[in-house]
């Protein structure tokens, strides 16, 4: 967008069944409205990405109105239902971001509504006009005049000690069920984990033959969460496939099962009884501290200590120092907390290890690789990292599983844990639902109820 004449530039996504009409019945009724605004025409409220209001802030909007149809006056049923949903969790996002979510105002207008219309165009600029101008990016490696400090060092940590496992027996087992799976053919590939590589960590290991076996292992430091190969075409080219799991990788199989990506059937899974693993330094892992399935609640054989299958309460399980550090964020100020993600994200350099590393991300061409159009620059600059990290991050919103190996793959250390945390209890508290535990649930954002609250739906 060009550099600003008057006052607040407003980009207006509408819907071009209702809000599209009710704006043009408003010229037609020569009724008055602030000409700041900028519509922009789509098919309906269902197909407005988020993405294209962070690309709207990005090039230079001051504000964002979305608006479309009453709920169940939809021209396609049901879009506007789904679109409440997203954009109630996306608000959260932008707000834990420390984006000033008043900047965006979502409404309900209908065709024959050209006077709410003018009320809300009129409200809406008048509201830009208080706030004045927005909070711009931070470009990589700009020097932040804000503290430059961790949540994590505010926070006391507690290190709580893992159960005793033999981990000699459960490698052993371990490698007796790869092998037997193997021999009947009833896969064609075991995914596991082998001998110790780099800093004692247990490397993903492939085994195709009876003989190959003998190379899994699993060990305090078998860190991968594993299932992030169950998509890959290298892998589904050997048919019906095995994979050792720990239960926070169960989760993610249970994730991936219920959006299609694999069948039940085709994969056989061996279980292992996890106490929890280990980082460089010997300590139990964060995302250990809480969990709830130490014996995976789903799986077809079980290696190691003999045990029934987990039955948990579907809940977001999080440590405790999780929890207050996100209070820490939280009772910040909007101005404090944009000045803290903008710090955390100035680091990044666009390696999108956290996106390789994730058994969500599984799109055959990324968003980010696509430049016709180009909706997240390339580059390691202000704009294209914020694109990037809010798209992560919202994809996976009612999705992730808190198995945090992206935050322990990113080099730069940005805390995605915590805005990944943030998000389950925002979908948690609106919709009583936590991924990974039952495989045949539906997704919270894949559906809707009528009755779902939009106090912030003018």
């Amino acid at each position: 967008m060009s550099e600003k004449e008057s006052g607040p530039r407003v980009v207006a996504f509408v819907c071009n069944w209702c809000t599209y009409v009710g704006a043009d019945g408003a010229g037609t009724a020569r009724l008055q409205y602030r000409p700041e605004v900028i519509p922009i025409r789509l098919q309906c409220t269902g197909r407005i990405d988020p993405l294209f209001i962070v690309t709207a802030l990005e090039t230079g909007a001051d504000g964002v109105i979305v608006s479309g149809c009453h709920p169940g006056d939809c021209h396609y049923v049901a879009g506007n239902f789904y679109a409440r949903r997203r954009f109630t969790i996306f608000r959260s996002l932008l707000d834990f971001l420390g984006v000033d979510i008043r900047r965006i105002q979502f409404a309900w207008v209908s065709a024959t509504e050209g006077a709410k219309w003018t009320e809300l165009v009129n409200e809406h600029v008048k509201r830009l006009e208080e706030l004045g101008s927005p909070q711009p990016l931070k470009d990589l490696g700009e020097i932040s005049t804000f503290e430059r400090r961790s949540v994590k060092e505010l926070i006391p940590e507690s290190t709580p000690v893992a159960g005793a496992i033999d981990y000699s027996a459960v490698s052993a087992a371990v490698k007796t069920l790869a092998r037997d799976l193997l021999e009947k053919k009833e896969v064609g590939i075991v995914v596991g984990y082998g001998d110790a590589g780099v800093r004692g960590v247990a490397t993903p290991t492939f085994a195709t033959t009876a003989d190959d076996a003998a190379r899994l292992v699993f060990t305090e430091r078998s860190l991968n969460n594993l299932s992030a190969y169950l998509v890959r075409d290298l892998v589904r080219k050997h048919g019906k496939i095995g994979i050792v799991a720990k239960g926070c990788d169960v989760k993610a199989i249970a994730g991936l099962i219920q959006e299609n990506q694999i069948e039940r059937e085709d994969v056989k899974i061996i279980g292992v009884v996890c106490q929890g693993v280990k980082d460089d330094r010997g300590r139990l892992m964060r995302k250990c501290f809480a969990c709830d399935v130490k014996i995976p609640h789903l799986y077809d054989v079980l290696a190691g200590q003999a045990g029934e299958p987990s039955s948990p309460t579907p809940r977001v399980a999080l440590a405790e120092a999780t929890v207050a550090e996100l209070e820490a964020l939280e009772n910040m100020s909007l101005d404090e907390r944009w000045k803290w993600w903008q710090d955390q994200f100035s680091r990044c350099i666009k390696c999108y290890a956290c996106r390789a590393v994730c058994p969500f991300c599984y799109c055959d061409r990324c968003i980010v690789e696509r430049t016709r159009p180009q909706w997240i620059p390339s580059s390691a600059h202000g704009k294209g990292i914020f694109s990037w990290m809010v798209t992560r991050a919202f994809h996976l919103a009612g999705r992730c599983v808190q198995c945090d190996e992206c935050t322990r793959v990113c080099p730069a250390g940005i805390r995605l844990d915590l805005i990944n945390a943030k998000l389950a209890l925002e979908v948690e508290k609106a919709y009583g639902y936590a991924a990974g535990y039952k495989h045949d649930a539906i997704p919270p954002l894949q559906t809707f109820k009528k009755d779902d609250e939009e106090d912030f739906i003018k």
